[in-house]
Parts: C-alpha cells; sequence; structure tokens
C-alpha cells in the first residue's frame, strides 16, 4: 500500500508543512467502536474507503512522532513521509480482534519506517554498522538530556563515559557521535504556519506519547481482568496443563505433562487445545458485554 492509494494530503516539500498539518487536523478522531467496523471491513472485504479513514485519522500520530526526530537534521516532510508508509502497513496488518486500539499497534510500525529512513539518509559509513552504534546514533540525545540538560558543544569527559557504558560502546564513538548531531536542532519555538503553531506544539518525546500509554496500559489490565475471571471456567486440571504449556516463562513439554497426568501426549495436547479455545471464546464474550470491544 501506497500514498498513491489512498487520497490522502499531499506534502512535497518542507514549504508546504504548515498547511499539510492544517489538513490533516480535519480529519476526525475514530471512536473504539467506529475503529473496529472499519478495520473488520478492510480485513473481510478490502474496502479501500474503510483503510483510508483508518489511515487519515491516525495522519497527526505520524506528524507527532516525526516531531520526535528532527534532530538527525532531515527533511521532516519526508519522515512524516516515510512515517505515513509505515502507518500504511500497519493498518494493512491491524487485528481489530485483538482488542487493541491501531494507534498502540500502528505507533512501532511508524517508528520503523522512520528510523530505517534516518538511517538510509545517513548511511552506515557514518553511524557505524554495530548494533551498539545504532543504538548510541537513537538514543544519544535522550540520555545526554537526561545526565546534561541544556549542554552545548562536547560532552563532559564523565557524562561522554557515562554515556558509554550505558550503551555498551567506546568514548571516542560518543565524542564523535555528539559532534555529528551537535548543531542540528531546530527552536522548538520556532513558528511553523501562519495559525501560530510552533514545534513544540507537535514534538513528542522518545517516549510513548503519553495517552497512548495510558490506553495501552489501561488494556493490558483490562486483559490481565479478563484472563483472571474467565480462567475460572476450566477445570483443574485444564489450568494445570493451560498454565504449564502456555501462561508459564519455562513452558512444560507434552512429555513431562504426559508423565505427570498419566495420559498420552496427544491428549495433552488435545485438552491444551480445547482450554485454550474455551478461555478465547469466554474472554471475547466477556470483553463484548463490558464494551471492551464491540459486539459484531
Amino acid at each position: 500500500m501506497r500514498n498513491s492509494t489512498y487520497n490522502l494530503p499531499a506534502i512535497s516539500n518542507e514549504a508546504g508543512l504548515s498547511a499539510y498539518l492544517t489538513q490533516i487536523k480535519k480529519f476526525p478522531m475514530l471512536d473504539a467502536e467506529e475503529e473496529y467496523m472499519l478495520a473488520k471491513n478492510w480485513k473481510s472485504t478490502g474496502n479501500l474507503k474503510s483503510a483510508e479513514k483508518l489511515v487519515t485519522s491516525h495522519l497527526r500520530l505520524v506528524a507527532k512522532i516525526a516531531m520526535g526526530y528532527k534532530g538527525y537534521g532531515l527533511p521532516l516532510n519526508e519522515m512524516i513521509s516515510e512515517g505515513n508508509i509505515g502507518l500504511m502497513q500497519a493498518v494493512k496488518k491491524f487485528e481489530p480482534e485483538k482488542g487493541f486500539r491501531l494507534a498502540t499497534y500502528a505507533m512501532w510500525w511508524i517508528k520503523a519506517s522512520i528510523q530505517e529512513y534516518i538511517l538510509r539518509s545517513w548511511s552506515l559509513v557514518k553511524i557505524g554498522t554495530t548494533t551498539a552504534q545504532k543504538k548510541l546514533f537513537f538514543n544519544l540525545k535522550k540520555i545526554k538530556n537526561q545526565i546534561a540538560p541544556k549542554s552545548e558543544g562536547d560532552l563532559r569527559k564523565d557524562h561522554v563515559e557515562n554515556i558509554a557504558k550505558t550503551l555498551d560502546v567506546s568514548e571516542e564513538e560518543v565524542v564523535s557521535m555528539n559532534r555529528r548531531l551537535s548543531g542540528k536542532e531546530q527552536s522548538l519555538n520556532s513558528p511553523i504556519g501562519e495559525d501560530g503553531d510552533e514545534w513544540q506544539d507537535w514534538v513528542v518525546d522518545d517516549q510513548m506519547d503519553q495517552e497512548l500509554k495510558f490506553a495501552q496500559q489501561e488494556e493490558i489490565e483490562q486483559r490481565k481482568d479478563l484472563l483472571q475471571n474467565s480462567i475460572k471456567i476450566l477445570n483443574t486440571r485444564e489450568k494445570e496443563i493451560l498454565h504449564a504449556r502456555r501462561l508459564s516463562d519455562d513452558p512444560s513439554t507434552l512429555e513431562d505433562l504426559s508423565k505427570k497426568f498419566k495420559i498420552s501426549r496427544e491428549r495433552i495436547r488435545q485438552i491444551e487445545n480445547k482450554a485454550f479455545e474455551k478461555l478465547q471464546k469466554h474472554m471475547l464474550n466477556a470483553a463484548k458485554s463490558k464494551n471492551l470491544l464491540p459486539v459484531n
């Protein structure tokens, strides 16, 4: 899925950024039920209008995330465009039945797409080839702000040592990367249009947007409660086998459980699958009854 598939606002260059941000603010946000039904329709029928509504309602999320990567000195319109591609991939792969909102799922695709673009643009020659060096590239600014806020120019020796130890890179790499990235920050108070918006109005920090973070945590807690309440419908043997096979950090083998319960491995597998289906069905029905998921 590319931009041409949808009727999306164009963002051809930095000069058109203000107009683009104004345009995307006009797309309505979706409530949970509307989002669920659009996603179901897209998955089952391939209706592009449904997919387009899912995409356009999240364009603001892409812009906010892209703002968080301004410090890498690349055109913001390009990063937003790359983020939009990540968003479209997220919509394509989104499974509404799992109970999470699209924004929670899409943000990881958006960030990955933008980061890949940044890596391509800087080239591996400039930023290094190791995983640790890439981690340094994307985390230096955040750690720097934590240990040495408002610092400019070269870092103090103790700060360099701290960052090098934290990210498992050499002190020379920290110094070099800091010099490459310095001087590329744009003032957060710089205007981006005639409506008076400033960069800081759109920026998100390197952590998850607080609203998304809260929503994700709330969903996790709800799912935990659903699991705890729903597992009560299983009998003792079903609970033990399901927990041992799917809920444990160190899952038991079919052979181990076969010896414990003195039944065949195939019978253990059957009980496990039946218990999981019962649990899944009960959790889905409970979620719908509590309006945690829209009813079909």
